[in-house]
């Protein structure tokens, strides 16, 4: 019978608070693997980033943002993005507007730019490299911007 006497006793608080650790326990374990992963998406991005060659696929890309663009009625189009840090100054000449970022790209940003030069500015295309993204406060992503808007008068 003595069982019976602690059924509908309450659970002590110092499980509670076991169970409240645990439950901090998994959610930091959960974040820790879903840090790791994206680690190692950005670390391969950047391998990709920086070894290989643009792709067709990525060009088809670019076409198929500035076609969605036009559509749209609209005269610019993001067609890339990168992680400033993948520039050799961490995007600051682009940030700080400077007429020489060129110089600071690398692996595809530096391709897709020679590309622009190759082809793209020939048939009235401009390109501008912008930071997109701040977070905490410092520069995060390049966005570079085609545009196909008629020259001022």
């Amino acid at each position: 019978m003595s069982d019976n006497k602690n059924a509908g006793a309450p659970v002590s608080a110092q499980d509670l608070r076991m169970q409240m650790l645990q439950r901090e326990m998994d959610e930091m374990d959960k974040e820790r693997r879903l840090k790791a992963v994206e680690e190692q998406k950005h670390a391969d991005f950047a391998a990709d980033f920086l070894k290989k060659h643009v792709t067709e696929e990525e060009i088809a890309i670019v076409r198929r943002l500035v076609a969605n663009a036009v559509k749209a009625g609209k005269f610019e189009a993001m067609v890339y993005s990168f992680p400033s840090e993948l520039c050799t100054d961490s995007g600051r000449a682009i940030n700080s507007g400077d007429r020489d970022w060129p110089d600071t790209l690398q692996g595809k940003a530096k391709e897709f730019f020679e590309r622009y030069q190759t082809f793209g500015k020939p048939n009235g295309y401009k390109l501008k490299a912008m930071i997109i993204n701040f977070p905490g406060g410092v520069p995060g992503d390049v966005g570079f911007f085609l545009n196909w808007a008629p020259d001022k008068a």
